[in-house]
Parts: C-alpha cells; sequence; structure tokens
C-alpha cells in the first residue's frame, strides 16, 4: 500500500504510465525504477528539514516534467518494441525459408498434372516474401543495436523504416499465404487431408497471429 505522503509522486507516476505504450516488462521495469527514484529524493528532502509534501512537490520537479521525460522513455519503449518484432519475425521466418515445402513432400497427389504457372509464382513469391522478412529482421536488429550506442536522429527514421518493412511483409505474407492455401485446395481435393499440410497450417496460423501482435504492439509504440 502506498503511503498517505506519497501521494504526489504515485499520481505523477500514474500520469507518466497512462502515456506509455510498449513492451510489459520494460514499461514496468521504467516505471519502478523511477518510483525508486523519486522515493529516496523525497526521503533526501525530508531528512534536510523539508516538510512531506513540499519533499514530494520538490522530487518530482527535479525528476522531470511529463513533457520532459516521455520523449525519451517512448523512445526506449518502441525500440524494445522492434527488437522483439524483429527477433520474433527472425525466427518465424527461419523456420518458413527451411522448411516451407515440407508440407508438399511426398504428397500423394506431387506426381500429377503441373500446377498453371501463376500458381508456381505465387509459390516462389511467398518463399521470397519470408527471405525478404529474414532480411528486414537482421536489419532492425541491426539499427536497434546501433540506437543503444547512439542517439542519432537518423536511427529513429531507421527503426521507422524497418518496422513499416516488416509490417508490410507480413502483411503481404498472411495474403499471399493464404491465397496460396486456397489455391492448393481448389487444385487438390486431398490437400486439406494431408497431415503435412493440416500442421503446416496450423502452425501458419500460430505464427501469423504471434507476429501481429508484435506488429501491433510496435505501432501502438511508435505512434506515441
Amino acid at each position: 500500500m502506498p503511503r498517505c505522503e506519497d501521494v504526489l509522486v504515485d499520481e505523477h507516476l500514474r500520469k507518466l504510465a497512462a502515456r506509455l505504450q510498449g513492451p510489459a516488462r520494460l514499461r514496468s521495469d521504467l516505471l519502478t525504477e523511477a518510483r525508486h527514484g523519486l522515493l529516496d529524493a523525497v526521503e533526501a528532502y525530508r531528512d534536510s528539514g523539508v516538510p512531506p509534501i513540499e519533499a514530494q512537490r520538490l522530487a518530482v520537479a527535479e525528476f522531470g516534467s511529463l513533457a520532459q521525460l516521455l520523449p525519451s522513455w517512448q523512445a526506449e519503449l518502441a525500440t524494445a518494441a522492434l527488437r522483439g518484432f524483429a527477433l520474433r519475425m527472425l525466427a518465424i521466418a527461419g523456420v518458413g525459408v527451411a522448411a516451407g515445402d515440407l508440407t508438399w513432400r511426398g504428397a500423394s497427389w506431387s506426381d500429377g498434372p503441373r500446377p498453371p504457372a501463376v500458381y508456381l509464382l505465387l509459390s516462389a513469391t511467398v518463399n521470397w516474401i519470408w527471405v525478404g522478412a529474414l532480411l528486414l529482421s537482421v536489419a532492425g536488429l541491426l539499427v536497434v543495436a546501433a540506437s543503444a550506442r547512439t542517439a542519432r536522429p537518423g536511427l529513429a527514421a531507421a527503426q521507422r523504416a524497418v518496422g513499416a518493412g516488416l509490417t508490410g511483409v507480413l502483411v503481404l505474407g498472411a495474403l499471399a499465404g493464404g491465397a496460396l492455401f486456397a489455391w492448393s485446395l481448389g487444385l487438390w481435393d486431398a490437400a486439406l487431408s494431408w497431415p503435412p499440410m493440416i500442421i503446416g497450417v496450423v502452425l501458419a496460423g500460430a505464427a501469423y497471429f504471434s507476429l501481429a501482435r508484435a506488429a501491433r504492439g510496435w505501432v501502438l509504440a511508435t505512434a506515441r
């Protein structure tokens, strides 16, 4: 329970929390660290003879206003959101590139008539989308690493560009992958009962859901 003499501190932190958007763990860590720092400052002022309420007011003023704190804190949260998005995309795209054709290998219809040329082009496009996602993920992690070492303005723009690229690749991959699956069912009725295909669809759905959540988190953190 907060002490009654910590009301101004807690109110300041509540206002900060309401304006911050990003990874929950980092957001919580930032606010916890801020609270400890504020309470230490309050205690120091009280030890020097300042009344409790005035000690809080001075500690909050010294700590910084919302306008002073939010830009740097939100930038840190946006960077963390991009890191999580890029790592998740790197892992999932890596699996997609390495195992994309396994859903078809050994299928009973693989020796049948050759699929239409446009179908083959769409299939190749899905693979290239995953390759592009891999490259963008690596670029995102490099930009995040560079941002941790320096605060150059161009890096913030680079983060937004990579995040937008990853989001665009995610949308393209979902549309192309869904179209490819639907077309496959139209070409081969047995595709829906082929176990590797079923497993692949379930895993792909879970992967896209996970990536969509990461993309949403990045968009919200960057839009603040």
